[in-house]
């Protein structure tokens, strides 16, 4: 059986750009409330913390999909989710599972690997080499 060691940059290449599809979205909930926030409302004043979030969300989100400077935009989205962990989630429980926090601490450390895998197939970072 042949390894499937040849696909890992592909399988890298699609967990980038579904990952940070679905945090894009996280990005434009925030600020524009597309799709609809779970609980209506305006959306955050821009220079928040949570429209800064936001502002991360999508600006991070869409480099990261495209796969532009991957290394140093999931640096800085992974030091935003560990910062949302600590700051929202971890003072409401010790576990994730009830602070609502699975999805920061997951988001975290999958940055934290593409700080040093990079951004695997289809990124633009390839071509700029």
């Amino acid at each position: 059986m042949p390894s499937l060691d040849r696909w890992a940059p592909h399988a890298l290449g699609l967990l980038r750009i579904v990952a940070a599809l679905i945090f894009f979205e996280h990005g434009t909930q925030k600020l524009f409330g597309f799709p609809a926030r779970p609980n209506g409302g305006a959306g955050p004043a821009l220079l928040s913390m949570y429209g800064v979030a936001g502002l991360l969300e999508i600006a991070g989100g869409a480099l990261l999909v495209v796969g532009l400077y991957v290394r140093p935009v999931a640096f800085v989205l992974s030091g935003l989710m560990a910062a949302a962990y600590w700051i929202s989630h971890a003072p409401r429980s010790v576990f994730p599972v009830l602070n609502g926090g699975d999805a920061a601490i997951l988001y975290c450390f999958l940055f934290l690997y593409l700080v040093f895998a990079g951004g695997g197939a289809f990124a633009l970072d390839n071509r700029r080499k």
